[in-house]
Order: C-alpha cells, then sequence, then structure tokens
C-alpha cells in the first residue's frame, strides 16, 4: 500500500504535468527552434550544447531519448523528456524491481520507461538496440560513463553531466535548455518553490543547527549547505552547522573537490555536531536506532534530547520527487 506522503507527490507530479500540458513525445516542441512562430522543428534541425565533455550539435526535438545515469533520470521524468530507456541499478532499500529510484519508479513504469541495462558498466550493445537519437549521461558518481563517451557518441548525441556540484533545481534547469524544454523546467522549478514557500511558512523550526549525514560505519559523510541536501534544507529556513575544518577532511570526486560533502571520523562525532539537531539521509528506521545506540553518538545532544530526523530512503539522490518527498516529512514533523 503506497503511503500518503507518496501518494501526496504522485498526485502533484500529475498536476504539473497536466498543468504542462505536454506529452512525453511532443513536449520538445513547444520551446524548440521555431517556438513563437507557429512553426514545429524541421526535421534535421539541431542546437549546440555545451556539457561536462565539450560542445555536441543535438536534435532540437529528440524523439527516443536513453538515460545512461539513473540518477539524471528521475531529472528527465520531471521535465517530460521523451525518454524511451534508463539504465537501472540493483533492486534494493532505494530502488524497486527494476533497479529505478523509489521516488520515481512509478512515475517510470507508467510511461513505459525501459531498462536499457543493470549496473554501473554501459553495455553499449544494450543503447544500441534502444535505437535513441540522444543519450544523456552523467560526468561524476559511480553511474559516470566518461569513459566511454566517445563509444556512445558513435551511437548518437550524447551529453554528459556532473550531478555532483548542482542543486537538482539548476541540473534540471540545465537539462531542460539542452533539450529544448526550458518552460518545463521553468514550471516544475517554480511549483516546488511555490510548495517550499508554503511549508516554509507554517512549521516551526528548532532552535539549533542541523547536521545532515550519513552513517558508513567507518566514516560519516556530512552534507553541507552546498549539497541538494542542504539547499533543501535551508530552502525551508534550517541553519546547518559548518563541521570545523581540523575535524573533517574534504572529499573527492570525479573532476575536483567537492563541497558538498565533507567526511567526518567516528571518533570526531560529538565534537562536530555538538548541540545541532541531526537529520538522516538515505537510512531505514531500524539503522538510525543502531546508530543512536553507538557508545558515542548516546552522548550527542540531539539523541538525547530526541532531536534526530529521518529524511528517507528516497533522500539520497536528490530530483524533483524526492525533493517534494522531503518537504512532505518535514511539513508533517515540523507542523507549527
Amino acid at each position: 500500500m503506497r503511503s500518503p506522503i507518496r501518494r501526496r507527490w504522485m498526485t502533484a507530479v500529475v498536476v504539473v504535468a497536466t498543468a504542462l500540458g505536454l506529452s512525453a513525445c511532443g513536449s520538445g516542441t513547444d520551446t524548440a527552434a521555431g517556438a513563437g512562430t507557429g512553426a514545429a522543428p524541421a526535421a534535421g534541425d539541431v542546437r549546440k550544447v555545451q556539457h561536462e565533455l565539450g560542445s555536441t550539435d543535438v536534435p532540437v526535438a529528440p524523439k527516443r531519448v536513453v538515460s545512461v545515469s539513473v540518477t539524471l533520470t528521475g531529472h528527465l521524468l520531471a521535465l517530460e523528456a521523451p525518454l524511451v530507456a534508463s539504465q537501472a541499478t540493483a533492486p534494493g532499500p532505494f530502488t524497486d524491481g527494476n533497479g529505478f529510484f523509489k521516488q520515481w519508479g512509478d512515475v517510470a513504469t507508467q510511461r513505459g520507461v525501459q531498462v536499457v541495462y543493470q549496473g554501473f558498466e554501459a553495455d553499449i550493445e544494450k543503447v544500441i538496440a534502444a535505437k535513441p537519437d540522444l543519450i544523456i549521461g552523467s560526468a561524476s558518481g559511480a553511474d559516470s560513463t566518461s569513459k566511454v563517451y566517445d563509444r556512445l557518441k558513435n551511437i548518437a548525441p550524447t551529453l554528459l553531466f556532473r550531478h555532483d556540484n548542482a542543486t537538482w533545481q539548476e541540473l534540471t534547469t540545465k537539462l531542460g535548455a539542452a533539450l529544448g524544454l526550458e518552460a518545463n523546467a521553468a514550471k516544475v522549478v517554480s511549483a516546488y518553490d511555490k510548495r517550499v514557500t508554503e511549508v516554509k511558512d507554517k512549521i516551526k523550526r528548532p532552535e539549533q543547527d542541523i547536521v545532515v549525514l550519513r552513517d558508513n560505519n567507518t566514516d560519516i559523510p556530512v552534507f553541507t549547505e552546498t549539497s541538494a541536501q542542504g539547499a533543501v534544507l535551508t530552502a525551508l529556513g534550517f541553519k546547518i552547522h559548518p563541521i570545523d575544518s581540523s575535524l573533517a577532511a574534504a572529499s573527492t570526486a570525479e573532476g575536483g573537490a567537492r563541497t558538498d560533502i565533507v567526511s567526518l571520523k567516528q571518533e570526531n562525532v560529538v565534537k562536530a555536531i555538538g548541540d545541532s539537531s541531526v537529520f538522516f539521509v538515505g537510512h531505514s528506521a531500524d539503522q538510525i536506532a543502531a546508530t543512536q545506540a553507538k557508545p558515542l553518538w548516546k552522548d550527542l545532544a540531539a539523541v538525547a534530547d530526541k532531536r534526530v530526523h529521518d529524511l528517507g530512503l528516497d533522500s539520497f539522490r536528490i530530483d524533483y520527487f524526492s525533493a517534494s518527498s522531503i518537504v512532505d516529512r518535514i511539513e508533517k514533523e515540523f507542523a507549527g
């Protein structure tokens, strides 16, 4: 049975899609070349798009987009892009039976999006079989396809974007511009921002700063205010507690140093977090309970005062769908 939160954002997706008045297959026409003149783009029309691997000519109105980044797939679905297939991971806590992230798996199924391959090693033959006229992929993270970019671009025009250095709104806007779906991106972001303002005005936030984190048992990734998770919470009026640089070292990622995550050692958890409230990213309730029971964690003021909060399993990868779920959870937990 679907939870009330899940039903709520699913309804919100339908409302936004209806408001856009665009179909998945025809959504590129209105914002492509010729928009405003009443003329549809001619076959073969292209636009030049800048991305992490350079500049690529892409169809003005693509009809068969294939995503080779499960992380970017959620953004493409929110844009109503003509997505026919996507890379997936193995089924697990964050994903459904197809290996699609749970926050948008139902939407992908409803739209007939197929699994092009599972896992993080690109299956070139299966991408060819999907007959894309545009390939969208990642230049960062586990689903990066930078190493096989030359092979992908020989199949169809290919665009690779980083997803570790931008908010979901920035990434959705960038993808919207690349696909000629600028209007879709603007309307989705606007609808979300309106919802954030509504919730921000009626919740009662804790007096303390907050720390947003995961517990990996060995290290503790802490999400900074520049992270996608941090951006959702700061927009709602929460203040992210800065981690003292002497207690944490900046994480690294492909393409350079990251500012969205810092890595904290377990032995420094009390010093680093102090009196802050704690928000867990991508953990089950049992995992959060187990972490709080650890010797060092039991000394945290947030644990003693019951100021530990769950952002949900779907908060690990942020897109329109998961960000909306977080906002719903915050509204429910911090109702004034």
